[in-house]
């Protein structure tokens, strides 16, 4: 199974409407479907462009991004749709029972959406903006395979990884938004041990831009990438694709799902096969257990 994937170096600047974002948004959708895409990943906390506008006279704070679900939801279901592309809307601040959740969307072509709360919080996630941890892990089956979404703060704990592989997973997408090269950095590390560890694909991408009237979204640093395991049929870096830091673009690579069964059955090394369940967990046997519930 191979298929083709964009990742979007989403810019953030002042908008005056919805329609603004919306417009944005479906620039770079189209651009993706030139280049014949299958999946589309926009990054996390990009609905935060929503807020740099005034309602009601008023500046907007986290706590109104929920206001916009529903035009998020047919903004992304419509051109998931029309497109025939799987995307990933990036993330967006969603209100359950009274709690605010950072979840990440899956837009199937059928109209479907999928959803994955952010499970590791950052400090100014918890203490600024009030958001809660999500609880449910889960994994995506899609035509072209089985995916998960892991936002940001997530793909830095080996065991998260660790589990969606075990549960199926062969491309983790993972949105993100760090404001600076330290943060990035952790990102982008992480993102390549997760691929030696579990021999599967990361895709990941970043906000770049600023948003002057949104707390915490002033600063921007972001690249968008395509990370493989680093063995012989992939590129000897890991890295499929990879944008230039900090630029409006976007990057297209193919992902071949048949060469990560090579790679784990006789590989240079078979990281995945050799785990010592003897010394440590048993992933498979915990993927069975309450996080799929």
């Amino acid at each position: 199974m191979k298929f083709r994937a964009s990742a979007v170096q989403y810019h953030l600047h002042t908008i005056n409407s919805f329609e603004e974002f919306a417009n944005q948004v479906i620039h770079y959708v189209k651009t993706a479907a030139e280049f014949d895409a299958d999946f589309v990943l926009f990054p996390e906390f990009l609905t935060t462009q929503l807020l740099s506008f005034p309602v009601d006279g008023r500046e907007q704070t986290i706590k109104d991004l929920p206001s916009y679900t529903d035009l998020y939801y047919q903004l992304f279901t419509g051109i998931a749709k029309q497109t025939g592309m799987h995307i990933i809307g990036g993330t967006h601040v969603i209100e359950k029972d009274g709690k605010l959740y950072n979840a990440a969307h899956l837009f199937y072509p059928d109209g479907t959406i999928a959803i994955q709360t952010k499970l590791h919080l950052t400090p100014t996630e918890v203490q600024e903006w009030g958001i809660t941890p999500g609880e449910g892990l889960q994994v995506f089956e899609t035509e072209k395979g089985t995916i998960a979404m892991l936002t940001c703060y997530d793909i830095e704990f080996p065991e998260v990884v660790r589990l969606v592989k075990a549960m199926g997973a062969d491309v983790v997408f993972c949105p993100s938004c760090t404001d600076d090269r330290h943060g990035f950095h952790r990102v982008r590390y992480s993102c390549h041990a997760r691929t030696i560890e579990n021999q599967v694909y990361v895709v990941t991408t970043g906000t770049i831009g600023s948003l002057p009237t949104v707390d915490f979204m002033r600063g921007n640093f972001g690249q968008a990438a395509i990370i493989s395991p680093n063995d012989v049929p992939f590129p000897p870096r890991g890295i499929v694709v990879e944008g230039e830091l900090n630029q409006d673009m976007i990057v297209t690579g193919d992902l071949d799902i048949s060469l990560l069964e090579k790679v784990r059955q006789s590989g240079s090394v078979t990281t995945w096969r050799d785990r010592r369940s003897d010394l440590y967990p048993d992933w498979e046997q915990l993927a069975k257990g309450p996080v799929n519930s």
